[in-house]
């Protein structure tokens, strides 16, 4: 990872954790809506707002190791890098449920 992006990265997370909530999402949690929102979740795919960072970092890292079955979840979470996981996984933390 660049420094530039590791900044980025680093900035987003702090933006939302002292805001409460970004006003921007993090590049790539867009993908995530799809299947995540508050209206598409269903009882296989909770919505991830307002869920632990922690939580959400370490099963998007467990996809991407393929330590987790999952059916496209493995695929979509090899394209970000762990700095990308965090800053995803942290935004959508500080979303209201």
């Amino acid at each position: 990872m660049t420094a530039t992006r590791a900044f980025v990265a680093t900035a987003i997370v702090l933006l939302t954790l002292e805001t409460g909530y970004g006003a921007e999402p993090p590049a790539g949690a867009s993908s995530c809506t799809g299947c995540h929102s508050t209206q598409a979740a269903t009882a296989e795919m909770r919505a991830l707002n307002g869920m632990a960072a922690s939580e959400i970092a370490e099963k998007m890292s467990a996809f991407k190791a393929g330590s987790l079955p999952a059916t496209i979840m493995d695929r979509i979470a090899k394209g970000f890098s762990e700095d990308e996981i965090r800053a995803i996984a942290a935004w959508y933390a500080a979303q209201k449920p």
